[in-house]
């Protein structure tokens, strides 16, 4: 006759309580570290760190740009206004086209030069049609005066990039700084000159920005806009720790959200750059957006009384009034 098996618990193994229990402490915990973390970026400390947390994240994208120009003397244009973000998808063309037709409609004489190289894609947003761009400039074929297109339907003018040109994405050092100091004698034919940088802070965006008496960053309250946008204002205090940088809020879902989004990066520039980035305003989430995108033509024509025109509108009459 067989002996029946006693039952014995494994007491090393935990309960379904046990695990419960754990489960809610690492979520707990997990929470307890973002919160830690939100808190570092932006509430004071008596003794200033010498790195931001978001300098590890910049590094860890690939976000750290090449060496400075030293070797090479960069004129500055004051009527130029260098448009960055660091990240792609925040609305910097948009804002771009924007600013411009605000300008453009008080008055001034406006350029809109496309510093997106590699991908330039302002004609193709507003539905422009551009005889000669920036790689017939480049290879010398025409002059700068003759690569711009008047675009009256807006009342500016355009200096179109080169969509996919590799050859403009890859020039040499020498032949960017050539390039700026062009674009700088050819900007006193201006009022305002709004240069849209590519995204990122590559040795193109580097250069480029190095020409314009004003830089302005566009970010959202995304977490990457937010990184990418530190990458950029940092690049370019390294270049000139005198410089002027203002910060867009752009796609806020309200004034309350945007400013504290400004608040965010004020507090992490202010603590790891002794720098406090000047607010140039808030640029509210709305939909017409989209649709004057779609359609290719600018919001101010399409829809001059939407949220975001009435926004921008606002930041050039601002712009106007610093001058």
């Amino acid at each position: 006759m067989k002996s029946l098996s006693v039952f014995r618990p494994n007491l090393n193994r935990p309960s379904g309580r046990a695990i419960a229990a754990a489960v809610r402490a690492t979520v707990n915990s997990q929470v307890s570290d973002q919160a830690t973390e939100l808190a570092q970026l932006v509430e004071p400390k008596a003794s200033v760190a010498k790195e931001s947390p978001l300098d590890s994240q910049v590094k860890a994208a690939g976000l750290e740009s090449a060496a400075p120009p030293t070797d090479l003397a960069l004129p500055v244009g004051k009527n130029i206004i260098a448009i960055g973000s660091g990240k792609g998808g925040v609305g910097k063309t948009f804002f771009s086209i924007t600013l411009c037709q605000a300008l453009a409609s008080c008055g001034e004489r406006v350029l809109l030069f496309d510093g997106d190289l590699g991908l330039a894609n302002i004609d193709v947003q507003i539905g422009a049609s551009v005889k000669h761009d920036l790689s017939q400039v480049v290879r010398g074929r025409v002059t700068m005066a003759q690569a711009v297109t008047p675009y009256p339907a807006s009342g500016f003018d355009i200096l179109a990039g080169s969509s996919g040109g590799g050859s403009l994405a890859s020039l040499s050092p020498t032949r960017i700084a050539m390039l700026g100091r062009d674009l700088v004698e050819f900007a006193v034919n201006y009022d305002s000159v709004v240069m849209d940088l590519g995204a990122g802070v590559d040795r193109m965006v580097r250069y480029l920005a190095g020409h314009a008496g004003r830089r302005m960053v566009i970010l959202t309250s995304e977490p990457t806009s937010m990184t990418d946008a530190y990458a950029f204002i940092k690049m370019v205090m390294s270049d000139d720790p005198k410089a002027e940088v203002q910060v867009v809020i752009n796609q806020a879902r309200t004034l309350q959200e945007g400013e504290k989004t400004f608040a965010a990066i004020e507090g992490v520039c202010e603590r790891f750059l002794n720098f406090r980035p000047q607010l140039a305003g808030i640029v509210r989430r709305d939909r017409r957006v989209n649709e004057a995108i779609r359609a290719q033509v600018p919001i101010l024509n399409k829809f001059p009384g939407a949220d975001a025109a009435i926004d921008i509108i606002g930041i050039a009459s601002r712009l106007r009034s610093q001058k």
